[in-house]
């Protein structure tokens, strides 16, 4: 709604101040604004003053004139109109806010308040969920010989895999420097291993340029996994250390590889 014109005595129990309380009420839970119009006698005025501390924007007297209500409308549209711009403004803030600006992925803001929903949706319905820590191999010595622009190839082109080729559900994110995560709701640890290590083929298969007269390199990821089965409880900082030592892991014994934290007697995956 973009105007609300109401009198102050309305049948059915609500009269216009409460109607106006709910109204800016609304607002509050994420609904657009709305320009709300007191109609009032030309006796009444001694309520106006309860009108406006209601939330309203003006009011009108009675018996209507059609020019003061066209005037009133126009009025409504232009401030309705800037409200819907405001917020529009708020919501690609906000979104800026949550993203990596480099790759274009979910940032770590977002990473932990999207966790935060989905644990509290797990403890309610006693769905299970599993996340999975990436790291680019050797990164470092990467970026020293190819230089930070062939680095940044590197990142983008590892975020564009995890983007294309995770669910419809899936949520991925640049966790921090060559670190990226992807959470994965209603998953299995088995059926999220084999999601993961497809990730993980598809980025070695990249041959991403490094330079000129040089030939295209290869990049390899390792990854970690844990999961929260249904019905467990566990802290979001705890999981995700779960797939940091998961990841650690994987680093360990040869890198190029999937380890996840409740199968580790799990054949390496990977291995040159």
């Amino acid at each position: 709604m973009d105007a609300v014109i109401s009198d102050r005595a309305m049948p059915g129990g609500v009269d216009g101040l409460e109607l106006c309380r709910r109204v800016r009420a609304r607002e509050g839970d994420g609904g657009g604004y709305a320009y709300f119009v007191f109609l009032t006698a030309l006796g009444e005025k001694e309520h106006l003053l309860e009108g406006i501390q209601a939330g309203a924007d003006h009011y009108l007297t009675k018996p209507l004139d059609l020019d003061e209500l066209q005037v009133c409308l126009i009025s409504a549209a232009r401030v309705t109109a800037l409200h819907k711009q405001l917020n529009e403004q708020k919501r690609l803030l906000h979104e800026q806010a949550r993203k990596d600006p480099l790759t274009g992925l979910g940032n770590r803001r977002a990473l932990h308040e999207d966790l935060e929903v989905l644990a509290a949706r797990a403890r309610r319905y006693g769905h299970g969920y599993c996340t999975a820590l990436y790291d680019v191999d050797h990164f470092k010595a990467y970026n020293d010989r190819h230089g930070h622009l062939a680095g940044d190839e590197v990142l983008r082109g590892v975020a564009h895999v995890l983007a294309e080729r995770s669910r419809g559900g899936d949520a991925c994110y640049r966790y921090g420097g060559e670190e990226f995560l992807i959470v994965m709701p209603e998953q299995t640890l088995e059926s999220a291993w084999a999601a993961v290590d497809l990730v993980r083929r598809a980025v070695e298969d990249l041959r991403l340029p490094v330079g000129p007269g040089e030939p295209p390199g290869v990049v390899t990821v390792s990854a970690g996994i844990a999961a929260l089965g249904p019905g467990e409880h566990k802290r979001v900082d705890a999981l995700l250390g779960e797939a940091d030592a998961a990841l650690y892991r994987a680093k360990e014994v040869g890198r190029n590889r999937v380890v996840a934290r409740a199968a580790e007697s799990e054949p390496p995956c990977g291995a040159p």
